[in-house]
């Protein structure tokens, strides 16, 4: 489709003598009164706030009833608002949601009531930008359809925040079944990593309906590192159809959660090694996978690049029904890290697939040359005609020919076997079926809300009291603030981190910071911090238990933030008990932790508190975190304490390193049994390496589901207890006890 005929379809509005300009939400009620076909509400430009807004009327195909903005993206409804909308025929088009949330449990309805839905209704160049409620946990949905034969087409839903599925197709009467609903050119921007389930990007039904059709068509969309969690896609019903979406840079899957006879086809998944990326889930039965395209997904267990899941005999439609005659056929999949075949295998998922097929596949890699695991028995998928390089090794002992390992760029961009790979399995032109240019709002651009350190303005800041509180609050996102080597600086205030902001000194003395409050810093929603070549002293912190160097918003955090610390001194935090570096407290997450170079000692708590989060639902407080080349002496606390409690399946972090460290003296006063100097509760990858304990109490472990990736090589530990743990489910190698 060319950009003048997108440009065609988008400025469709129908045009009418009955179209009537409202600019407030008094005379928007008054005007949607007895809508007639062939009606059209303009909205005026301008801002509209706490609005909520019902649209209802009877159009016809020729004449529907439209409800648009005066001038495209130039209507932004913010505050607590939202828009619901029924009847038949109606269109609505060209409006801004940002800036607020809904106050009710959707933003864009296809329903007005549980009676009143949607019919043969579109909605189309609309936008929602962080529309999203201040209160991460809290669930809403962006948009909601209902009815029948409805489309959602050109349309820009970016950067939600708080828990819920973006958009949605609700099953939730006889009436929104067998719908029939088109879901197309719509741009799916950034979602950050939500650390819990409820971050899906786009739903079609629930596990209530998993044997109910829906016959929705997913087709032409752009989902642009959509990361909220497993799932970016979940199918829950029957008869819907994915059809030339792209998939760039997703930290999840295509996950055919529920339902039968969906059908995957010519959908391109371009992981570019990026971490998590993920491919194509498979349960349930008559599930068609064809002809898609899969680059550069390193995601491991069910985020693999095609996985095939073992399923419940007998199945309850809410857990997992078998795999039973799916196909998997004339895919190529290049430099992707895994393929699992009878994923989830145990005692309850115990039954393999059957009747299946993994036929005429190309699947060409350099990084992983064992990619596939088998969790069962596979004798129940049929393999033919497939092609690996010759350097890859597989336990499957036919369908399989070795080939050389040959992959080129060719002018769409895209890394492609031989051609005669190609015609081998019959696959055609190697191009993406749409481009991100081709999707979405028309006026809206596609810019990264995420600001990064060391982007804005570079300040010298002197020393003095509260001389860094005032350069923090006149510093912008992304700007440096250089401390004077050896300056001593006092905080009489919480020093409040709103954006992302660097805390630096040159090479040299480092300046120290002391503070006169129970937190020397505060990171509050929206804040990051980035600290080097710096020095943090307690001698001037009051005499309060609980204190720390850095803690977390006490109120929800929306936005994920960043904590990175590199070569720090930090001394003395022990005026009383449980003194800690890093507090973070329940409802905050972190994309990424790391602590590199720096020197701890004598803290009467922790380093790292990141166990706020006990409702044991699988939320946790940090993604990634790493500690690499520090040393931490005499720290009564747990060097680390990492919370990740519950079964849930649907995330897989935390993901953390310990690499090059010394620990001498630590975790004796930890408030785990006996002590601890680290402790990871359900880290689902862990690595611990080139590190030593001295007089310090053991490493504790808790291993919980999601067949975590635990190894630890090379430590030694003098004067320390064994590495405790609740199972042997962990790798150890090179572990010295002296």
């Amino acid at each position: 489709m060319t950009l003048a005929v997108m440009a065609a379809l988008i400025s469709c509005a129908h045009t009418s003598n009955n179209a009537k300009v409202v600019n407030n939400i008094e005379e928007f009620n008054q005007a949607v009164t007895n809508l007639k076909p062939g009606d059209k509400i303009v909205m005026a430009n301008g801002v509209w706030s706490d609005v909520e807004l019902r649209f209802s009327g009877v159009g016809t195909k020729e004449q529907p009833i439209v409800l648009t903005a005066e001038t495209a993206g130039k209507v932004i409804i913010s505050g607590r608002s939202n828009l619901a909308f029924s009847g038949e025929f109606i269109e609505i088009s060209d409006l801004v949601f940002k800036n607020g949330h809904t106050p009710t449990g959707e933003v864009i309805s296809f329903r007005t009531s549980i009676e009143d839905l949607a019919n043969n209704s579109r909605v189309t160049n609309v936008v929602i930008d962080d529309f999203s409620n201040p209160l991460r946990k809290l669930a809403d949905l962006w948009v909601a359809m209902y009815g029948k034969n409805n489309r959602f087409d050109h349309n820009t839903l970016v950067n939600k925040r708080n828990r819920g599925v973006t958009m949605a197709v609700r099953m939730n009467t006889e009436a929104s079944r067998n719908n029939n609903h088109v879901i197309e050119y719509n741009y799916f921007g950034p979602r950050q990593v939500l650390g819990s389930n409820g971050g899906e990007t786009l739903r079609i039904g629930t596990s209530h309906f998993a044997r109910d059709v829906s016959a929705t068509l997913v087709q032409y969309n752009y989902l642009d590192r959509t990361n909220g969690e497993h799932e970016i896609i979940s199918n829950k019903s029957g008869g819907n159809t994915f059809l030339n979406n792209v998939f760039f840079e997703t930290q999840g899957t295509l996950t055919m959660r529920h339902g039968h006879y969906t059908t995957v086809e010519n959908n391109y998944f371009l992981g570019n090694r990026k971490p998590n990326t993920g491919g194509i889930r498979i349960i349930n039965e008559n599930q068609t996978v064809k002809n898609n395209y899969m680059y550069g997904l390193t995601g491991h267990r069910f985020r693999g690049a095609l996985v095939i899941m073992n399923g419940v005999p007998n199945s309850p439609p809410n857990r997992y029904d078998p795999v039973v005659d799916a196909i998997m056929n004339n895919n190529i999949v290049i430099d992707s890290d895994y393929i699992q075949l009878c994923a989830g295998a145990d005692e309850e998922r115990s039954q393999p697939p059957t009747g299946s097929q993994l036929q005429n596949n190309i699947i060409l890699g350099k990084d992983n040359l064992d990619p596939f695991t088998l969790y069962d028995d596979v004798s129940g998928i049929s393999f033919a005609g497939n092609y690996l390089n010759e350097e890859v090794s597989t336990p499957i002992k036919s369908g399989f020919t070795s080939t050389p390992y040959e992959v080129t760029v060719n002018e769409h961009g895209l890394r492609v076997p031989s051609q005669e790979l190609l015609d081998k399995i019959g696959f055609g032109e190697v191009k993406l079926p749409v481009t991100k240019e081709e999707v979405g709002a028309s006026y809206y651009p596609k810019t990264d809300a995420l600001i990064a350190f060391q982007s804005g303005k570079t300040t010298t800041v002197k020393a003095g009291t509260d001389t860094l509180l005032d350069a923090l609050a006149n510093s912008s996102a992304g700007d440096v603030l250089v401390l004077e080597n050896g300056g001593q600086y006092l905080l009489t205030k919480f020093a409040e981190i709103h954006h992302p902001v660097s805390i630096v000194a040159k090479d040299g003395d480092k300046p120290v910071i002391l503070s006169q409050k129970p937190h020397f810093i505060v990171i509050e929603n929206g804040g990051a911090l980035e600290l080097e070549n710096l020095w943090f002293d307690g001698a001037e912190s009051p005499d309060y238990k609980g204190n720390s160097v850095i803690s977390t918003s006490g109120t929800s955090m929306n936005i994920n933030y960043s904590l990175f610390v590199r070569n720090i001194k930090v001394t003395d935090l022990n005026v009383n008990g449980y003194f800690d570096f890093l507090k973070a407290n329940a409802s905050t997450f972190a994309d990424t932790i790391e602590i590199v170079d720096s020197e701890m000692s004598n803290i009467s708590g922790s380093i790292l508190v990141l166990n706020k989060e006990t409702d044991d639902l699988g939320v946790y407080s940090v993604e990634n975190l790493t500690l690499r080349g520090n040393t931490f002496t005499n720290v009564k606390g747990e060097v680390a304490t990492v919370y990740r409690g519950g079964f849930d399946e649907s995330t897989f972090g935390p993901i953390v390193t310990v690499a090059d460290n010394t620990f001498t003296n630590t975790g004796k006063g930890s408030t785990h049994r006996s002590g601890a100097s680290l402790y990871f509760h359900g880290v689902q990858k862990l690595n611990i390496s080139n590190s030593t304990w001295d007089k310090s109490a053991p490493l504790k472990l808790y291993l919980t589901n999601g067949d975590p990736i635990t190894v630890i090589d090379n430590v030694v530990m003098k004067d320390t207890g064994k590495i405790e743990a609740n199972n042997d489910g962990y790798k150890a190698s090179k572990v010295v006890y002296q």
